[in-house]
């Protein structure tokens, strides 16, 4: 199939992210019913995630991205759906960790072509909107869990997580599969070349290795982990936080919504998380990518605050870690958007790709919080890391990559 149309092209990648969500998005549900099964860590299970999973969604996607540029993205998102749908079948009947393990790397692949892939065709697609573009694609994955969240949760405790692991496993790889079958780069040609942007936008076209001798790289590199550390930390951890602080099952009712405190939680997540993203990639694109990073990541600071100041509320609970979300979601357009900007749209998937590994990173971080939370036995310090990363990306924002960024549009 040749879909030319390039929102056409955008659907289908929304689609995708949309179907791979939940691989990464519902793991906190699995946790205790894996916990109280097998009898394994928390700590044990959640390295699933942190060590296994995250690392190879991000960290193979840079040879993914380079891939699907020199074959293009059909094949390798037909791949990625199968290689997603198979590690949850395989999560479905495993009582091993080194198999539950091996299976979350198999996840992490899928997860991550599909995401790469998405990600490059809306920035190559879409050059004169690459905020908005960008945003709405990361949104499909930020909330894109969100409508299976209560789903997930009935299946697994009225079935079992095995059922929950194979049947939606299946069902989102099959949606993957479909998606790829539409999915295809622009021709050389086919997009015409963004008039006067309101953001400053590199008139140079990087290939991957000009992009790594690059400082501007590696500032944004860190930035971006700094930045993903406190969202990814919540994901997976929102649960435990929740029990902990003793608001899991506390009644809550909000905008006419009742609910127990944690599933209402997860689902305003995913919403917000999933909602700020192509809210950020507007703003940025209409008041540039420097300050959208930081009223991003400043508000997430500040919801952090408030949460651990009022963690056991439960409507604060909530309401804050929806805040948080809104901030920390953010990230995964702006980024996409800033690395298009400063390094051109020809090599745009396998740039990105390189950029994405950050995620990968900042997951090698979150194991060092858990550690801090088992040697301490409280929340508030690893809410403290969490809130100084916020903001030591936030004030980088302003004040190293922006002048960076007028230096290097000056040169050019």
């Amino acid at each position: 199939m040749t879909f030319s149309n390039r929102w056409g092209q955008l659907v289908a990648g929304i689609t995708g992210m949309v179907a791979v969500a939940n691989f990464q998005y519902s793991w906190t549900l699995f946790v205790r019913p894996l916990q109280d099964r097998h009898g394994w860590a928390e700590a044990d299970i959640q390295y699933a995630l942190y060590l296994f999973f995250v690392p190879a969604q991000t960290w193979l996607v840079p040879l993914e991205g380079y891939l699907a540029e020199r074959f293009g993205p059909r094949k390798l998102l037909v791949s990625g759906g199968i290689l997603a749908a198979l590690g949850w079948c395989i999560n479905s009947g495993t009582s091993s960790l080194g198999v539950l393990y091996a299976a979350q790397v198999l996840a992490g692949c899928g997860s991550g072509i599909v995401y790469s892939i998405s990600m490059g065709n809306a920035l190559k697609w879409f050059p004169d909107q690459r905020g908005l573009a960008a945003g709405l694609t990361a949104a499909a994955f930020g909330a894109g869990a969100a409508a299976t969240v209560r789903p997930v949760r009935l299946t697994i405790l009225r079935h079992g997580y095995e059922q929950a692991f194979l049947w939606f496993g299946l069902a989102q790889g099959l949606v993957i599969v479909l998606a790829a079958l539409v999915m295809r780069f622009p021709r050389p040609g086919e997009v015409a070349a963004p008039g006067q942007s309101k953001v400053l936008q590199s008139v140079r076209e990087y290939t991957p290795g000009e992009m790594l001798r690059s400082p501007g790289f590696w500032l944004i590199y860190f930035m971006m982990m700094m930045g993903a550390i406190p969202g990814l930390l919540m994901l997976g951890y929102i649960a435990p936080m929740a029990r902990d602080f003793g608001v899991a099952e506390m009644p809550v009712t909000i905008w006419l919504i009742s609910s127990a405190a944690l599933p209402l939680a997860m689902e305003l997540d995913r919403v917000m998380g999933g909602l700020t993203r192509p809210v950020f990639g507007w703003i940025s694109d209409q008041i540039g990518r420097e300050i959208a990073i930081f009223l991003a990541f400043a508000m997430e600071g500040i919801a952090l605050l408030f949460l651990i100041q009022f963690a056991h509320d439960p409507i604060m609970f909530v309401l804050m870690s929806g805040l948080a979300f809104f901030g920390w979601g953010a990230v995964f357009s702006l980024f996409p958007a800033v690395s298009g900007d400063m390094f051109g749209r020809k090599f745009a998937t396998t740039n990105y790709s390189l950029l994405y590994t950050a995620k990968g990173a900042a997951a090698l971080l979150i194991a060092l919080c858990n550690v801090l939370r088992t040697q301490t036995g409280s929340w508030v310090p690893v809410f403290a890391v969490m809130i100084a990363a916020d903001w030591i990306a936030a004030l980088l924002a302003l004040v190293v990559l922006r002048p960076l960024r007028v230096r290097l549009a000056k040169r050019e």
